[in-house]
This record gives structure tokens, C-alpha cells and sequence, in this order.
């Protein structure tokens, strides 16, 4: 494998989550691309939310890299195939820079920063605090020293005497620049959060104006060549590793065959949540994806092969989502007539009797025997581990299925609820220990997979496609006729 060099990166990560990675990584991406610069952005760790912002400030899909999904060499090789040579490479972290999976900090932003060699930019709240930020970056700088800190960001400060007493403090102390100083309450008021993390730009009242805003923010307030000169300083990477479809290119075990297939997804503010990677693996396989909204379109198209249903908000959208009645009936009726139906977290929630929030209830597609209610604190939160146990329409039983969840919402208790395929091992599933519910053709599960760590994914869903198509042309066949 050839070395790559010229490739201008940096991980813009924090001491926790909440400590304003986004803004600054939004801030960045504005003001390089102002310069005219080109830019790419990342995220570490599952998340839809924050990547769309990254998307939305990069003009370009932001691509998730997870060491625990995907393993480190696939995770590098696919920053490698999708990095620029030139401008800024940005990878936002997630949580604190040593929080991973355990005591240490295995899967962490610092592993991701080391698997891509890439210098740390360190963004810092500075809240009703000041020597003591030099203490808390001194104990990082210990703790990591097999990755490079290159500079410090910091967030919330109240004026230019707290600014002041800051800067000395962390210059003095601790050997690095301050790179750049964010007002207090400034991310609060532009990018608004409630559960899940942020609200997504396709439901943020502002979003038309919010560059503007940022960039009058944050004038003046970041050392643009300094930064952009420490990513132009990283080392050379090596991918070491090939993606999985570059393997089915070059005489490694093919995905099955799409050409023909059309694969539907429901894509409006109600359903955001797929990684570009899974719907790019749809389409590399000579398949069609259908963009459809459950918002507006009135029912399915009727010559769809299967159906993808991400994840999303279906609770803020429930009002309208309930008055399409005639596209609600449409999807139950095409399940219950087999159609392979795919749906993660927020899908599920679609295929329900109805989901429950803030005292209103409000009806959805009928698919599932049970309804959701969507609580005040999360109901499932981190990486899982399922075990395939049980026949079903999408895996073959035996394989281990790495993903994430993230939801408020919990499945309401029934006297009787519907088979499900999968052992949860990690995390919470959606019932009795248990996920992956499969009722008629449709697989409905807590658990988000990614296409580069779940490989399988893919087949999977192409592979219950192709044969729905085959007995949808038997059934239309004439008697005796080939189909």
C-alpha cells in the first residue's frame, strides 16, 4: 500500500461532551472555505446529528469513523480514500478526548487521532474556571502522549479579563497556543439542542442565516493560518487496509447483485439518519434508490423491491405524519403483503401502532402490534452487540452484528409481542433483552449498523430485495411461462 502524504488534517475534540466542538468545527470549515479553500469534514463515533451540521458547513457528505464499528485500519483507509490533498481535513471527536468504551479509553477520539496521526486541536470550557483549565490540559498533555495536542480553543469565556487570565495561564503552563476564543453562550443560542443532541438543519428555524451569524461570531477569533498550518504539518498516513468494496473490485467475496433492483428510503425532516456509506453501497451494487417522503408523498411507489426506513424524529413530525393517512395505509399494506421492509430506531417508530410524546399521541402505520412512547431520559444509549439467533427476512442466524443506539423512546408492554431475531450482548435492544423485531418481511431494531463495519448489511438488504422481485415476476408470470 502506498503512503500518503499531503493530507492536511486535525481532530477538533474537548475535555466532555457539550464543550463546544461543533461550533468551533463549523467555525473552521466557514472561515477556510471563505478563503477559498476547499474542506472535508468528519466525525468520530456513530452520530447523524452532528455530521449533517458538518455536511451543511462543508458542502460536502461528513463521513463517520468509529475504531469499534469499522476497526482502525478500515476507519483510516476510509478517511484515506476521502480526504483532500489540499485545504482542510476536519474530524470532530465525541465526549471527552480519552472516553472510549472502558477505564481506557479504548475507541476513544485520542486512538482515532493516533490510527490517522493527526495533531488535536483542543477546545476548552472555560466557564467559572481559569488557572485550573491549564491543569486540566497539563493532565491530558501526560495522559497522551502518544498524540499531539497542537493548540487550545477556548469556549464560553465571559470578557477579555477572563480572556486574559486564560491565556497566560495556558501559554505559560502548558506550552501551547491559544488558538482561538469563543463568547460565553454563543453555541447555546446558534445551534439550539434538545434530546438526541442538536436539533438537524433541516429543522432548525435559522439555518439560512447561521453562517452569517457564525462568521460574526467567531471574526477575528480564530488564528486561521496558525491552524491551518499545524494540519499542514501532519505526518504521512498509510491506509494499511482497503475498504470493503475496493475488496469486491479487486476478486474478494462480491456483494449481491443489485442491477435492476429499486430501493426505496424515506428521506424528509422526519427521517435524516443514514450514513452515506450505507446508501452508497446500495447504489455500488447497480441498484436504484428512490428518495421518498412520508411527509407529502401520498403512498409508495408501487414497483419498489424493498424499503429502507432510517432513523429520525417521527415524534416532532407526528402530527403530520399521522394526517398521511393514505401513505400510512399504503406502507402497511405493502408489508403485510411482504414487501421487505427495513427500518432502524426512528423506522420502527413509523411501523408502530402510534408513538406517545409530551402528553399527545399520535397514530402511525399500524405494522407492529404495539406503540412507543418517547420518555424524558434515554432508553438506550452506546454501542451494541447482537447475536442473529432466529430465522428472519434480512440475516442468517449465527452472525454477530456490531451497531449504536441512541433513543428516548421504549416499546409499551403487551400481553403478546412480535418474534425478534437478534441477542443483545451490548446495550438494550428493544425488549426482553432482545432486538431486531421481525414481523411479515419487515426487520425493525433499535440498532443502527453501519455499511463499513457490517459488510453483511448490505447483502442483506439487496439480498431480500432480489428475491421479492423474483416472486413478484412469478406471480405476474402467465401459467407455464418462464418469469
Amino acid at each position: 500500500m502506498t503512503t500518503v502524504r499531503g493530507v492536511p488534517r486535525l481532530v477538533v475534540s474537548g475535555l466532555s461532551g457539550d464543550s463546544g466542538k461543533t461550533l468551533v468545527s463549523l467555525a473552521l470549515l466557514l472561515a477556510v472555505r471563505d478563503r477559498g479553500l476547499p474542506v472535508c469534514a468528519f466525525k468520530k463515533g456513530p452520530d447523524y446529528i452532528d455530521s449533517a451540521w458538518l455536511a451543511w458547513a462543508s458542502g460536502r457528505p461528513a463521513r463517520n469513523l468509529d475504531t469499534f464499528l469499522m476497526g482502525a485500519d478500515i476507519a483510516r483507509a476510509s478517511f484515506v480514500r476521502h480526504a483532500l490533498a489540499t485545504g482542510l481535513n476536519l474530524i470532530e471527536g465525541n465526549r471527552g478526548l480519552f472516553d472510549g468504551v472502558d477505564a481506557a479509553g479504548t475507541h476513544s477520539t485520542a486512538v482515532l487521532a493516533r490510527t490517522l496521526g493527526a495533531p488535536i486541536l483542543l477546545v476548552v470550557d472555560a466557564r467559572k474556571t481559569t488557572r485550573t483549565v491549564a491543569a486540566c490540559i497539563l493532565g491530558c498533555q501526560m495522559l497522551g502522549r502518544d498524540v499531539r495536542i497542537a493548540g487550545v480553543i477556548l469556549n464560553r469565556v465571559s470578557g477579555r479579563r477572563h480572556e486574559a487570565v486564560l491565556r497566560e495561564s495556558v501559554e505559560s503552563l502548558c506550552d501551547l497556543p491559544v488558538l482561538g476564543v469563543v463568547p460565553r453562550a454563543a453555541g447555546d443560542v446558534l445551534l439550539p439542542g434538545r434530546h438526541l443532541g442538536l436539533v438537524p438543519p433541516e429543522e432548525h428555524t435559522g439555518v439560512d442565516e447561521l453562517g452569517s451569524r457564525v462568521r460574526e461570531l467567531m471574526e477575528g477569533g480564530l488564528a486561521i493560518n496558525h491552524i491551518l498550518a499545524i494540519a499542514r504539518g501532519a505526518s504521512a498516513i498509510d491506509p494499511a487496509a482497503t475498504l470493503p468494496a475496493e475488496r469486491d473490485r479487486h476478486g474478494g467475496p462480491a456483494q449481491a447483485g443489485g442491477a435492476g433492483l429499486r430501493i426505496g428510503y424515506l428521506r424528509d425532516s422526519a427521517f435524516t439518519f443514514y450514513y452515506p456509506e450505507n446508501l452508497e453501497a446500495i447504489e455500488a451494487a447497480g441498484a436504484r434508490l428512490i428518495a421518498i417522503s412520508a411527509l407529502s408523498d401520498r403512498e409508495l411507489p408501487a414497483d419498489l423491491d424493498t424499503l429502507y426506513i432510517g432513523g429520525g424524529f417521527p415524534e416532532t413530525h407526528g402530527v403530520a405524519l399521522s394526517k398521511n393517512r393514505s401513505f400510512l395505509e399504503s406502507l402497511r399494506l405493502r408489508a403485510e403483503g411482504g414487501m421487505p421492509v427495513y427500518a432502524e430506531c426512528g423506522g420502527l417508530m413509523l411501523l408502530s401502532r402510534g408513538v406517545r410524546w409530551q402528553g399527545r399521541a399520535h397514530q402511525m402505520a399500524g405494522v407492529l402490534p404495539f406503540d412507543v412512547e418517547v420518555c424524558t431520559e434515554p432508553q438506550g444509549h452506546g454501542y451494541t452487540l447482537l447475536d442473529v439467533d432466529r430465522p428472519n427476512p434480512f440475516f442468517a442466524p449465527g452472525l454477530a452484528l456490531r451497531g449504536h443506539e441512541f433513543h428516548y423512546s421504549r416499546i409499551l408492554p403487551e400481553r403478546e409481542l412480535p418474534e425478534t431475531a437478534c441477542a443483545v450482548r451490548r446495550g438494550t435492544g428493544s425488549y426482553a433483552g432482545r432486538d431486531g423485531v421481525t414481523v411479515h418481511n419487515v426487520w425493525a431494531s433499535y440498532t443502527h449498523l453501519h455499511a463499513l463495519g457490517t459488510p453483511e448489511w448490505a447483502e442483506a438488504l439487496l439480498g431480500a430485495a432480489g428475491r421479492h422481485a423474483e416472486a413478484r415476476r412469478a406471480r405476474c408470470a402467465p401459467d407455464g411461462a418462464d418469469p
